[in-house]
Parts: structure tokens; C-alpha cells; sequence
């Protein structure tokens, strides 16, 4: 049987039917779900209730797994396997975080508008992630479609940024919160890398917005000036009518790309577990080329 997509937005987010992502797929499935996320961009899977064995070999359908950046510290102590990135508020012993960990601190950048991995060299083409235990309340994670943010924007504002190249590191995001609790090792592997403003999405040929908070300067331009248009053109993309909310069942994964969305976690009440399981598939190349790098 074949799978069903089902539109949530006007603009983007597809639901997936008749699908067990804990068993096998065939190279029919997998091609039906890239050209899914193709149109897409966010797919949303209910009932699916697998292992961290599971979602990676899912996952591995689509391309190379990344690492957790948690294990640039030297002093990391994992909860789950390197291959999945750690989205809760529990430490390595499945204990809440207390309010002044630095993990659970660092953590709040995430409810920062981003793509994920804008800060490697090579970032990020897929996130999966997957509800295990969620709270009462809050904990919502929002979408919002670059695709459709660059299609509005004014051709002038088009011409202006259309070959800008950006520096991301998450030093800048977590510095926004105030945050600079970092090892020397972890300083060292988050250097500012350049990453393109807009990108052509190679599944379905349309342009969009590369933002991230990650974003903090811009090649050839002062400072704050670059900082104010990155705020501008975030505040542009993240209008109501380009973002969708999802409201997390245990059970749901859900798979985006990074390439034409940004996304952020909504406040929580973090007394309650809240534990969600991250995959990311690498994209497998830089966004800017090795001899525009330096």
C-alpha cells in the first residue's frame, strides 16, 4: 500500500498515513516520503511508537547521521547514543535538570527561531524527532516556511540579500540569552562558519530564506547593520501567516528540512518530563563553496 499525505497548512506541512516506521521501507516508500517532504518541508507521523534503534535506521534512509554537538565537552556524560541528540530536560540519569544546569540554560536557545546545524560547515538537510514522554502543557514546536517567506518578499529586498554570505555560530544564538557558559574545547569547534542567505532548494527548485539565530554577522557589512536586516528579514518569515504550530502527542515524529525552515520549542511547565528524541541527517556538502570559505 501507498502512503497518504494529507496538507495542514496553505503553505506547507504534510501529514503521513498508512506508514510503520518500525519496520523496513522499500526504495517505493522512501522515494514517496522525499518527494513528500519535497513539497512540503515538515512531515508529521502519529502512532509511531519506536526505539532510538528505529528512528536511526529510518533516518539513515534519507542520508549520513550527524553527532550530538554535546559531545564536543569534554566532560559530556551521554543519556542516549551519539547519533541522536538529546531533547529533553533530563540528565544522565533520567533526573529533571535542576533550573540552574547549564545544559537545561543552554537549552533554552532552542526556543530561538533556527535551522539545525547552520553552525557546522556542513549543515543539516533533515531533523526527525520523535515524542517520548511530553508534559501537560506547552512544549509546542513551531514551523515556518522559508519557501513561502522569500516568495513575499519585495523583489527589492530579493536582489539585496540573494548573494549574502553569513557567519552562524551558536555562540552568537546562546549569547542573544545571555548565555557563555563554554569549555574551550567547545569555543574551539564552534568557530563562526559562512553559510549562504539564499538557498535553492534542490527537491522542488524554490528559493528560499537561510536564517537562523545562529546568524550573527554578514559578510561585508557592519555589524549592527547586519544584525538589524537578520532581525528584519526573521521577523518578515516568521509572520502568522508562514509558521504552523505543532501540538506533540507521544508517539509523533516529525521530520523536516532544515533547508527551507526554520523552527523553534514553545515554554513548558519543566517540573514535568519532557523527552523527545532527535536523528538529523547531514546535507553532505557546505552551502558555500571551499574557495568563497575564507
Amino acid at each position: 500500500m501507498s502512503i497518504t499525505v494529507k496538507q495542514l497548512h496553505p503553505y506547507f506541512m504534510g501529514e503521513i498515513g498508512n506508514i510503520d516506521l518500525r519496520q523496513p521501507l522499500d526504495k517505493d516508500t522512501v522515494d514517496a516520503l522525499s518527494a513528500a517532504i519535497d513539497q512540503h518541508a515538515v512531515l508529521v507521523f502519529h502512532d509511531q511508537f519506536i526505539d532510538d534503534e528505529q528512528q536511526q535506521a529510518f533516518s539513515r534512509n534519507f542520508g549520513d547521521l550527524e553527532t550530538t554537538v554535546r559531545a564536543y565537552r569534554k566532560d559530556f556524560v551521554p543519556r542516549l547514543d551519539v547519533h541522536m541528540a538529546d531533547i529533553s530536560n533530563l540528565d544522565e540519569n533520567n533526573r529533571v535538570l535542576p533550573a540552574n544546569d547549564r545544559r537545561r540554560l543552554n537549552a533554552l536557545g532552542n526556543r530561538l527561531w533556527h535551522s539545525d546545524s547552520s553552525f557546522k560547515r556542513v549543515p543539516a538537510r533533515f531533523s526527525l524527532l520523535s515524542a517520548r514522554v511530553i508534559p501537560s502543557w506547552g512544549g509546542e514546536t513551531q514551523f515556518a516556511d522559508m519557501r513561502a517567506a522569500w516568495d513575499a518578499l519585495p523583489d527589492r529586498m530579493k536582489s539585496r540579500i540573494e548573494n549574502m554570505i553569513c557567519e552562524h555560530t551558536q555562540i552568537f544564538s546562546r549569547g542573544k540569552i545571555g548565555f557563555t557558559d563554554w569549555a574551550e574545547e567547545e569555543r574551539a569547534k564552534m568557530a563562526p562558519v559562512p553559510q549562504v542567505m539564499v538557498r535553492t532548494h534542490p527537491g522542488s527548485g524554490r528559493k528560499s530564506i537561510y536564517l537562523s539565530s545562529h546568524a550573527g554577522r554578514i559578510r561585508g557589512m557592519e555589524e549592527p547593520e547586519a544584525r538589524m536586516l537578520l532581525l528584519d528579514l526573521s521577523e518578515f518569515a516568521t509572520q502568522p501567516q508562514f509558521v504552523y504550530t505543532h501540538t506533540w502527542k507521544i508517539g509523533d515524529l516529525v521530520m523536516w528540512d532544515n533547508r527551507c525552515t526554520m523552527h523553534r520549542a514553545r515554554e513548558y511547565d519543566e517540573t514535568q518530563v519532557r523527552d523527545l528524541h532527535r536523528t538529523t541527517v547531514s546535507d553532505g556538502r557546505p552551502t558555500v563553496p571551499e574557495e568563497l570559505a575564507a
